[in-house]
């Protein structure tokens, strides 16, 4: 099982969006980029929703529930997509400016590239956001 960050601007599809229809296709993917970390995830990942925008914080925990596949919608077979289930709402209170003053998240991609739209977490970072969690 691997660690994903999934960012969305919450005024086009927020996490709350997630838990209502209970099930997603995460699309719109089109960055070179993301579209190779897409390629990597696989069924029972796990990912950190984040709300760009001007929330800025992590808001939820869930499920890959498919490995990618080119996206239905699209002629492009390299534009992919997979299926996602929500799993917890987070608390909203771990922020984007909290990890950058974080020395231990100096790697993390988030807060290297703030940009990119899916990105791989590391088993140590994963942990220690959900230490913060439980704190905050």
């Amino acid at each position: 099982m691997a660690f994903w960050l999934l960012k969305t601007e919450p005024s086009e599809y927020s996490y709350a969006d997630l838990v209502r229809e209970k099930k997603a296709v995460w699309d719109g993917v089109t960055n070179n980029w993301a579209l190779k970390f897409i390629g990597d995830i696989r069924k029972d990942d796990m990912a950190l929703i984040y709300h760009t925008g001007k929330e800025k914080c992590l808001t939820g925990l869930a499920k890959v529930v498919s490995d990618p596949y080119p996206d239905p919608k699209k002629k492009d077979q390299k534009l992919l997509v997979f299926d996602l289930i929500p799993v917890k709402k987070l608390s909203g209170n771990i922020t984007l400016k909290m990890l950058k003053s974080d020395s231990f998240f100096a790697a993390f991609l988030l807060v290297k590239f703030t940009r990119l739209s899916v990105m791989p977490v590391s088993e140590d970072h994963w942990e220690k956001i959900f230490e913060i969690e439980q704190k905050v």
